[in-house]
């Protein structure tokens, strides 16, 4: 492993660095089984874009995945009620911890970056394996007062992103103990992911029923808050001893989660009909949409099923990937490219059942909402024009829910490490 040398007044061989340059940011990669990496390493110090160029080439040119591990300085704030907090006798801490000792020992650069004992660990797992993942892992999550969302703390920190200087840690971190690390880091940032969505659309499910009061979706509602208690559980036993606690009624969640996820599926075909009936190039009137009730209103059934469907959604990607681990961990060989397969396999039903949603939703924000007909004055009063605007803008809005991807980008997971070892791992979000 290269040994770099910041505090020396000249520049080390391979690396120019000046002090002027800002912070200093080790960039070390993981290979999650033995595996040839390019030499692209040597290069020096690199800028942010330099950086990205680099994960392209070895996510072309190695022989398996590789993975790239950024320490950074710890931020002033990190909202670690977003993400999930893990002791530091936890497999993923564990790992963590043991990484930085080894690479410690054999580099200055990482040494004195890991001196305060508190970083931010960025991994960046490169999109051809990102795409396994499916959808619902990378999706940007955001917070209530906080501009930018959850990793504005983290992003917005200019001394990071403007003025750091990545130094790349020459030798590549292979084998088991790898792949442990980033399957238990996908799994936690997956899981704070998923944790996060359910609980926005909770609260959203919440507000919708306090003014339908309609008692069956209510049911719906308590049933899965009931499993998300369940999924939480078995979650927490998962990363905290690296085993799934079924005892605590995950089959039963699962189960419930299962027979809701066949409710949206029911609905939604009963949405697709209802659009394929509505004429194509002509406006349309709001009694055509009885299939979507209260769609034109604030809250309505419409938008209380679509919340209940996001629910369960997050809830079943949560557990996909609690199984995802468990398959790959009872058996042999990689476990990383044991867990990719077997949530790629599980969650294809998931993907094509939000996409449908989806579709539905841009279909319907773009309708051309006309006048009812009837024995009426041709010309509209003023309370009838705005009523009509409002209605129109509330359904053409619904395509603002819809995310535009722009292919599979790569996945950052970012963990903040405390001086006690124990580990706070933030939601897993498209890498900028």
């Amino acid at each position: 492993m290269h040994d770099d040398v910041v505090e020396e007044p000249r520049p080390t061989e391979g690396e120019n660095m000046t002090k002027d340059q800002g912070t200093v940011v080790p960039v070390l990669t993981l290979a999650t089984e033995e595996t040839h990496v390019p030499d692209v390493l040597a290069e020096g110090p690199l800028t942010a874009e330099k950086l990205t160029e680099l994960r392209t080439v070895l996510a072309v040119m190695a022989d398996h995945p590789v993975t790239t591990l950024e320490i950074r300085p710890m931020p002033e704030t990190v909202p670690r009620s977003s993400g999930i907090s893990l002791n530091a006798v936890s497999p993923l801490a564990t790992h963590l911890s043991k990484l930085i000792r080894d690479s410690a020992k054999n580099s200055s650069t990482v040494a004195t970056a890991t001196a305060s004992g508190e970083n931010i660990y960025r991994m960046v797992v490169p999109a051809k394996v990102a795409a396994q993942f499916g959808a619902g892992v990378v999706k940007p999550m955001t917070v209530k007062g906080v501009e930018g969302g959850i990793r504005s703390a983290l992003v917005g920190a200019k001394g990071i992103t403007a003025h750091a200087t990545f130094v790349p840690v020459k030798t590549a971190t292979k084998g088991a103990a790898a792949g442990a690390l980033v399957l238990m880091a996908v799994a936690a940032g997956a899981a704070a992911n998923a944790e996060a969505q359910q609980r926005q659309a909770l609260e959203k499910i919440t507000t919708l029923l306090e003014e339908l009061k309609q008692e069956k979706l209510d049911d719906e509602r308590s049933d899965l808050k009931g499993s998300a208690g369940a999924v939480k559980k078995a979650a927490a036993i998962l990363l905290d001893r690296g085993e799934v606690g079924h005892s605590l009624g995950l089959d039963s969640a699962v189960h419930t989660i299962d027979k809701e996820l066949s409710r949206t599926e029911d609905r939604l075909g009963k949405w697709r009909d209802a659009l394929r009936r509505l004429p194509e190039d002509k406006g349309v009137e709001l009694s055509a949409l009885k299939a979507f009730s209260g769609v034109a209103g604030k809250g309505g059934q419409f938008r209380t099923h679509l919340e209940i469907a996001t629910l369960a959604i997050a809830l079943k990607r949560r557990v996909i990937v609690l199984q995802a681990v468990e398959h790959a961990q009872a058996s042999e060989g990689n476990v990383f490219e044991r867990f990719s397969r077997e949530l790629k396999t599980d969650q294809e039903r998931i993907d094509e059942l939000e996409s449908g949603i989806n579709d539905v939703l841009l279909r319907l924000s773009s309708l051309q909402i006309k006048r009812q007909s009837g024995f009426r004055s041709p010309v509209f009063t003023g309370a009838e024009v705005d009523t009509l605007m409002k209605q129109a803008h509330r359904i053409h809005s619904l395509g603002k829910q819809v995310e535009h991807r722009d292919g599979t980008p790569d996945v950052a997971i970012d963990i903040a490490r405390r001086r006690d070892g124990s580990v706070t791992v933030l939601p897993a979000v498209a890498a900028g």
